[in-house]
Order: structure tokens, then sequence, then C-alpha cells
């Protein structure tokens, strides 16, 4: 039996696990990611965090395969630099594979976290028997991992799959990127949170909104069926430019369920391009709590 870690930094916590040759999670761990101290000293942490598993589990260092990892972006997956994450800004421009091989001598692959959790679907998820999909989370923001060809297509520097920039509605607001209107911006869970709470005047969580839609809310029910419109404008992009078998739809605004996905299949039917695009399956993704620690390390244990 072979392993690997996979360590996926996020804004707020950094989960690391090892992770043998079948996908199996033998142990895992999280650290808060803490942006008060800087990025060399928190890489001192996750490697101490490493050591300490592989330890537990009576696993050698010579024993791993290597080590996968999984960031934000945008990043450089070929320089090993996180580049300028808007929630890891004291990170920006930090060389993270070096910073981590200060204390490993094992080869290292790093990719933008959705992408990574687009391998870990095609590995032990929902897409195993697609050669050509795209992966969607829509959390706090909006990201994807695109697999076509039977590869993950990763861009000269590992961004590509950004698609919650993509403009929606060019009137719209500006997002922190910039740009007025990107899809993320209109539709991911921050999205949903902010516009029901100005639609209260009072703090409101999107799965309180969803809740409060479900429940017959007027108001909230209309906010919730143009979040499912956005989704499904940016869907039907995506089917439009790369032309998948799948999508698959994870991250936390996913588990409402039946009311999204039934949304943007309905759109999707009515507006894709290709007439065969309008039949594109549309599956929530199999790997929900875990998908990034499998994703990271399925950089290790699957050609991409």
């Amino acid at each position: 039996m072979s392993y690997a870690v996979g360590i996926d930094i996020g804004g707020t916590k950094t989960a690391i696990g090892l992770i043998d040759s079948s996908g199996v999670i033998l142990a895992k761990t999280s650290l808060p990611t803490d942006l008060s101290i800087k990025p060399d000293e928190m890489v001192d942490r996750m490697a101490e965090a490493v050591k300490d598993l592989i330890t537990a589990q009576g696993i050698q260092e010579s024993d791993l395969l290597g080590i996968g990892v999984g960031a934000p972006g945008p990043l450089n997956s070929k320089t090993g630099y996180i580049v300028k994450p808007p929630n890891l800004p004291t990170w920006w421009d930090f060389p993270l594979v070096d910073s981590l091989r200060r204390h490993f001598e094992l080869p290292i692959s790093f990719e933008n976290d959705a992408t990574a959790a687009a391998l870990a679907e095609k590995w032990l998820g929902a897409a195993q028997d697609a050669e050509h999909f795209v992966f969607i989370t829509v959390s706090t923001g909006i990201g994807a991992g695109i697999y076509t060809h039977g590869k993950l297509l990763t861009g000269a520097t590992g961004n590509a799959g950004d698609v919650g920039h993509f403009v929606i509605d060019a009137s719209g607001d500006q997002c922190v990127c910039g740009q007025h209107g990107c899809w993320e911006y209109l539709a991911s869970g921050t999205a949903i949170a902010r516009q029901a709470s100005a639609l209260l005047g009072r703090e409101v969580s999107s799965k309180e909104a969803f809740d409060l839609a479900a429940a017959g809310d007027v108001p909230m029910k209309d906010l919730i069926d143009g979040i499912f419109r956005y989704i499904g404008i940016g869907c039907v992009t995506l089917i439009n430019t790369f032309d998948p078998e799948m999508l698959v739809i994870g991250g936390g605004v996913s588990q409402v369920g039946a009311p999204l996905f039934d949304a943007v299949k309905d759109y999707v039917s009515q507006y894709a391009l290709n007439p065969s695009g309008r039949t594109t399956a549309i599956v929530p993704a199999a790997l929900q709590q875990d998908a990034g620690l499998i994703g990271a390390a399925a950089l290790v244990h699957m050609p991409y």
C-alpha cells in the first residue's frame, strides 16, 4: 500500500490528512489558518502536524509517495507560489512549495483547491465514469475544476476554472476583483447571505434564507429563485464553453438539494446552445466534507 499526505489550505482552517492509494483517509487533523503570523511560521505548524500524523500511524516519511497541496487562487502551480487569494491577504506572493521543502524531501504537487476537488470527484466521486466534466463549487465563493479529454485542464499557471469571475450581469455591483456583476458576487453563499440580510434588515445566513424560502416567505423565495437562475446562467456558459458530459456541483450551497438542481436543470434544458448540451447530466458532488483533502492526495496518487 502506498500513502500520500493531502493538505487543503483554506482562509480559516487548514486540513491535513494521510490517504492511501485506494482513497481511504487513515488519519486527519486540522489547524486554524492563522493570518496573524508569517506564512513560513504557519508552514512550520503544518509540517509538524504532518509529522505527528504519520508517526501516530507508524509510517515513515520514506513510505510516502509525496505531498499534495490544494489552495485558493490566484496561485502559480508552476512556481509553487500563492499569488493573490482574497482570503489569504498576508500570504500574497508567498513561495509555499519552497517553504514546505524546508521540512520534507518529497515530491510536492500543488494546484488550485477546486481543481484538486475535481480530481477527487474523478477518482472516487460522482465523475468516475466521465472523461469530460466540470466540477463547480458554490460556497463562500464560486470556483471550478475542469476535466476534459481524460485529464485536468489547469491552464498556464494553474488558475483555469476561476469561473466565479465570469460577468453575469455587468449592471450589478462591484465584486472584490473590480469587475461588476461577477457570478460569485451574485450567486455564492456569501452573496445569498448579503442579499437576504439587506432584504430583512438583519443578519441572515444563506441557510436561513433557504429555510425561509422553503417555508413560503415570498420575497425570500423570489430572491432564491433569482439566485438559482444566476447559477443556471453560469452553468449554461460552462456547457457552451467546454461541451462537458456532466456538471458536478458541490460546496455548501449545493446542500439545499433538489430545489437547486431542479432549477438549474430546467434552465439548462432551455438555454444551452447545443441541443445535446440541454441534456447535460447535472449531479451533486459525492465528496463533500473531505473533498479538499482527498483531492490534494489525488494530486499524488493519480496522473493528471
